[in-house]
């Protein structure tokens, strides 16, 4: 007799900076979502996919909610809070903590209002010297949310996250397959790559710069040879940061560069020549037409 497929659609939720897109590169098994230490580092719902014999789980990393100062903010709310009612479960990132405080109470308040199962994942926990702490920061949660499951997971060093997988597929109802077993993301490569540029500006650079930086990709052609062409530009809101990120004769724009090129080459499976150039673009986090035009829309 067949075994069943189940398919469905998985969201991870939490506060900036919690571990959502750690954890989601590790469940599907390759880094498709950049990561930082800094806050806020997911703009878009990025989406992925893990399918094996058991199904089919299409995982939705989504901004960290927080309070929004701009309309940047305000919009990678809105994509956050719009993803809970469109999936078959809730993934909700915490730290390892007893001390619940504002910003993960307004997390339970919303999830309070959907019908999906919500499993609460304490992530973190290799952090954690003494492990019988982990129940006390279990205890501490259970009455915040009426939870379906609660997993303590370490998503950097992968702890417990193939239970996750599992757990996964017990909600997850009979469905069909909407992906073939290659495809790992709905995001074109273009997204990628602007993305991962962006992601080694993030942890290069100067704490108050990374928040005011998009990244747009102006090209990306193919030659004969099978190496691709790619033409980048980095958006930042001031004359300062645009010195700051081109740094003393260019040296922190190639650094930039040149670890971006490897990740990308690594993705691609190609050779890459990226070239990065950089724009001032004043207040562009609060200006429409700016978002839009660096692809920051509702979707």
């Amino acid at each position: 007799m067949k075994e069943t497929f189940k398919s469905g659609f998985v969201a991870l939720v939490g506060r900036p900076n919690v571990g959502k897109s750690t954890l989601m590169n590790h469940l599907i098994g390759q880094k498709i979502a950049i990561t930082s230490d800094k806050p806020q580092t997911t703009r878009n719902r990025i989406q992925t996919v893990y399918t094996d014999q058991r199904g089919q789980i299409i995982f939705l990393d989504t901004p960290g909610i927080h309070k929004a100062k701009n309309k940047l903010g305000q919009y990678m709310v809105s994509v956050a809070e719009g993803t809970l009612s469109e999936v078959e479960v809730v993934l909700w990132l915490v730290e390892p903590s007893t001390f619940i405080g504002a910003g993960e109470r307004h997390i339970a308040e919303l999830l309070s209002k959907v019908k999906t199962p919500v499993i609460l994942v304490i992530n973190k926990i290799d952090t954690v010297k003494n492990k019988e702490e982990i129940l006390k920061f279990i205890d501490a949660y259970r009455t915040v949310c009426d939870f379906a499951e609660i997993v303590p997971v370490s998503a950097l060093k992968g702890d417990n996250t193939e239970k996750m997988t599992e757990l996964l597929f017990q909600y997850l109802p009979e469905g069909p397959q909407y992906f073939d077993e290659e495809t790992v993301t709905d995001q074109p490569m273009r997204q990628i790559a602007s993305e991962l540029i962006r992601e080694k500006a993030l942890r290069l650079l100067e704490e108050e710069i990374p928040h005011g930086i998009a990244v747009t990709i102006e090209k990306m052609s193919e030659r004969k040879n099978g190496m691709f062409d790619i033409e980048a530009t980095i958006i930042c809101e001031r004359d300062s940061h645009k010195g700051i990120i081109i740094g003393k004769g260019g040296a922190m724009i190639k650094k930039i560069g040149s670890l971006a090129r490897q990740e990308i080459e690594n993705l691609m499976g190609a050779r890459v020549n990226l070239q990065l150039w950089v724009k001032v673009r004043k207040e562009w986090r609060d200006s429409e037409l700016y978002m839009k035009n660096y692809g920051y829309f509702q979707q």
